[in-house]
């Protein structure tokens, strides 16, 4: 039973510190019993956090603060993705944090999804999915979606130079013409700001 613990602690590990999981992200490796000990044993002695039902993380701590940090929404976000074989995307507050645009930490995340409304509730925060048209979500490459998102939450008057070059230092070059490629169906001021955003040289 240990050696299980160990290989399952250690593909953890692998993965860092702000990962969240669910038991069938080991399912391929080791059989149920196997990950729910595990798990359990793991979440006992400190090594990993419970944080909802059926969903755990290896926090992040704060030196500082000298605490562990809240659940990485995204990574939480991307956990319940998998657990349900949903197509997600950051919307609001949550694009916006994570391109850098916002310090804020809302108290509330919303996702769009090709999956039914959900919320749950996150130790310090909740999280929503809400149910979305496929052409909303359907992105080849994350980047594009999150971009989309983050301009539509600011709104228009509020796309800077400054907020362009933040969003731009983020995206490989080598995707530029990508993502250009696959949102020149969305509304004309976010295009706009997308051909500024991935603009060459």
């Amino acid at each position: 039973m240990q050696t299980a613990n160990n290989k399952i602690l250690s593909r953890i590990y692998g993965r860092g510190r702000g990962w969240a999981f669910i038991p069938n992200d080991f399912i391929g490796e080791f059989d149920r019993k196997q990950i729910d000990n595990a798990l359990s044993d793991l979440t006992k002695d400190g090594k990993i956090r419970r944080i909802c039902r059926g969903m755990y993380d290896y926090p992040k701590y704060s030196d500082l603060l000298g605490q562990e940090l809240s659940p990485d929404h995204d990574q939480v976000a991307q956990a319940f993705a998998r657990k349900f074989n949903w197509r997600i995307l950051p919307s609001g507050d949550a694009a916006l944090n994570l391109l850098g645009l916002s310090t804020q930490i809302p108290g509330k995340f919303i996702y769009l999804s090709d999956g039914p409304d959900r919320k749950y509730t996150i130790l310090s925060y909740q999280l929503e999915f809400k149910k979305t048209a496929l052409k909303e979500i359907g992105f080849k490459h994350r980047e594009s979606g999150l971009i989309v998102q983050a301009l539509k939450a600011l709104g228009k008057e509020r796309i800077t130079s400054e907020v362009i070059e933040k969003i731009r230092k983020q995206i490989a070059p080598e995707k530029y013409g990508k993502i250009l490629q696959e949102t020149k169906t969305v509304t004309g001021w976010v295009y706009d700001a997308m051909k500024q955003i991935c603009r060459e040289g």
